[in-house]
């Protein structure tokens, strides 16, 4: 099966096109302090022209349900990405996908409702490289999207140590913080589908 990419931290039509046309399965628009912040409005903007086979993920980091609310009733995206104990105080709809985050550290694999996780280091959008030999033991655990501090150029080795289902990139496909470069991009999606095989 081929490996699931997605492309984080974007905040226009022209990047989420850039993507899409790499050939990502899904794009990440971050809703918590970050370089990379947008609004729900620009989320949505910038999202509205992509093919239903692309998922639109909302990524944050303990919001309150209020915030969270805001983002699901303008964005409304198809997924939502944050940290696996902010779940229980989340109203989610069940059309929503769950995508709890594992950080590198936890004690223990949280119970989540859903078998896909993300798993990166303590500071989300921080190229942070976590220990892909430590995350291949996590793999085991249903299908994780490994993060934190890939690029196109590290992405192979990462997906051969860690045999992840996913991957996800923001920082490494940056040509400065939170502006994304196209040829990055794409380079990146090459490299992880070439990693494949």
């Amino acid at each position: 099966m081929s490996i699931f990419v997605k492309i984080c931290g974007l905040r226009d039509a022209r990047c989420v096109a850039a993507a899409v046309a790499a050939g990502a399965d899904a794009v990440g628009f971050v809703f918590a302090e970050s370089p990379r912040r947008v609004s729900p409005d620009d989320a949505y903007a910038a999202s509205r022209q992509i093919p239903d086979t692309v998922q639109r993920v909302a990524v944050m980091r303990h919001p309150s349900n209020a915030e969270w609310q805001a983002v699901l009733e303008v964005f409304a995206p198809d997924v939502l990405q944050t940290d696996a104990d902010d779940f229980a105080k989340l109203e989610v709809p069940d059309n929503v996908i769950r995508w709890p985050v594992i950080r590198e550290g936890d004690a223990t694999m949280p119970a989540t409702q859903s078998d896909v996780f993300v798993y990166e280091g303590r500071n989300s959008g921080a190229g942070e490289t976590v220990d892909w030999s430590r995350a291949a033991a996590m793999a085991d655990h249903g299908r994780m999207i490994l993060a934190g501090g890939l690029a196109a150029d590290n992405v192979a080795v990462a997906i051969q140590t860690a045999r992840p289902w996913g991957v996800d990139v923001s920082s490494g496909v940056e040509s400065g913080p939170g502006q994304k470069d196209i040829g990055l991009i794409h380079q990146f999606v090459s490299a992880a589908r070439a990693a494949e095989s």
